[in-house]
């Protein structure tokens, strides 16, 4: 039986900033700040490794509209590895990346087709067939209108055919709302697979024939936590095999660490080196924030006094001396008094602000920023600061809109 094997990838974010991450030495703050594109590395050293018929890369190459000089570099000598051993890449632009913006052009290898702001179709012929691709690219930064409406049904002519969409399922309001479509109109079009992006999480929306969100290659903060990376695709007429593959440099946890019945504060210290210990050895190089769970009236007392700031920087100086460098972000604590079902609308509060970036964030916030007086004291909004605004929202939401509260 005729079949295709093909990376599918998006949401790359090369030459993503990370910011606010205090009291990294130098060494490990370049290990950071080159993440996305060592985790891109990874994925092209796969790729040439595998040698698929072709790579398909939807949407978000680089985090802004500006296209760093640095990045668009790294991702110019990608695409010429991949030429040297004649493998195709197509791709598309999304909304961080739009036709619209600003930047010094690289000239990229011609085994690469980039989609233009309308929708079009490409065929790439394989070995295991002709393959028709169908997409485009973002022409500026915001798309609210349904492209999918714009894309032709699949013609009985043999081979395959791929939609590549940068966009948000149609209703889900727990995300800024992309080039919005409907499940039912993507199986309409009879295409033979969906190559989704947009949605940092990994999420496999139907099955026969798949549609796919990949995620992206490498977590930026806390939101965006666990694996990261891509999936290796193989695709007959009857089924679909989806391998991930995972390109993670640096890893964000919300790491739980059970303090029930710890009377004394080396304790404490001993179970947080134990589980990052172990963590560290199974992920490699981790930042996360460490929650303090099944907090008794005893175990609670112990910490309840000590200053966040003091209890944080002890417990990382603790972590010096383990083998691998697991970075604590942030403390929490969860009360067993407190650990009651969340409301439904507190759990939907939290789902949507899981999905807003800085732009979101910059709209709910916009009249506190304008306020001529509280606005001498507030920081430039940015990934850092997006998290933490997060993570202090969803603590006080737990709080304060338990179920039955």
């Amino acid at each position: 039986m005729e079949s295709i094997r093909f990376i599918h990838t998006a949401d790359l974010h090369l030459g993503s900033p990370f910011v606010g991450m205090k009291g990294l030495q130098k060494e490990q703050w370049n290990k950071l700040k080159d993440s996305t594109m060592d985790a891109f590395d990874r994925l092209i050293q796969h790729a040439l490794d595998q040698q698929p018929d072709f790579v398909l890369i939807v949407g978000d190459i680089y985090d802004g509209e500006d296209r760093s000089l640095r990045a668009q570099a790294r991702f110019q000598q990608g695409m010429k590895r991949l030429k040297e051993q004649q493998i195709p890449v197509i791709i598309s632009y999304g909304n961080h990346d739009h036709l619209s913006g600003n930047w010094t052009r690289f000239e990229l290898p011609d085994n690469v087709h980039a989609f233009d702001d309308s929708v079009s179709q490409y065929t790439l012929e394989t070995a295991g067939g002709p393959v028709v691709f169908t997409g485009f690219s973002y022409g500026k930064r915001h798309i609210s209108e349904a492209m999918i409406e714009q894309y032709p049904e699949a013609r009985g002519t043999g081979g395959f055919h791929i939609g590549m969409l940068h966009g948000s399922l149609d209703g889900d309001a727990s995300h800024a709302v992309y080039a919005p479509f409907r499940k039912e109109q993507l199986l309409s079009k009879h295409y033979d697979y969906w190559a989704l992006g947009h949605i940092h999480k990994r999420r496999e929306l139907h099955r026969d024939p798949s549609i796919v969100y990949p995620g992206n290659i490498q977590g930026r903060h806390l939101k965006e936590s666990g694996p990261k990376g891509f999936y290796d695709v193989t695709l007959t007429k009857t089924d679909t095999s989806l391998e991930f593959i995972p390109t993670s440099v640096v890893q964000f946890d919300r790491l739980a660490i059970s303090a029930k019945g710890l009377l004394h504060m080396n304790e404490l210290i001993d179970v947080c080196q134990k589980e990052l210990s172990a963590y560290g050895a199974t992920i490699g190089t981790g930042i996360v924030e460490v929650v303090f769970t099944e907090l008794d009236t005893e175990s609670f007392g112990l910490i309840a006094e000590i200053p966040e700031n003091e209890l944080l920087e002890m417990l990382r100086e603790s972590m010096e001396a383990l083998d691998h460098f697991v970075w604590i972000q942030g403390i929490g604590f969860e009360q067993i008094e407190n650990d009651s079902e969340l409301s439904r609308l507190g759990a939907l509060l939290i789902q949507t602000m899981e999905e807003w970036g800085v732009e979101e964030w910059k709209t709910v916030l916009k009249d506190l920023y304008r306020h001529p007086k509280s606005s001498r004291f507030l920081e430039p909004l940015a990934n850092k600061a997006v998290a933490d605004l997060q993570l202090a929202a969803e603590q006080k939401i737990r709080r304060s809109m338990q179920a039955g509260e």
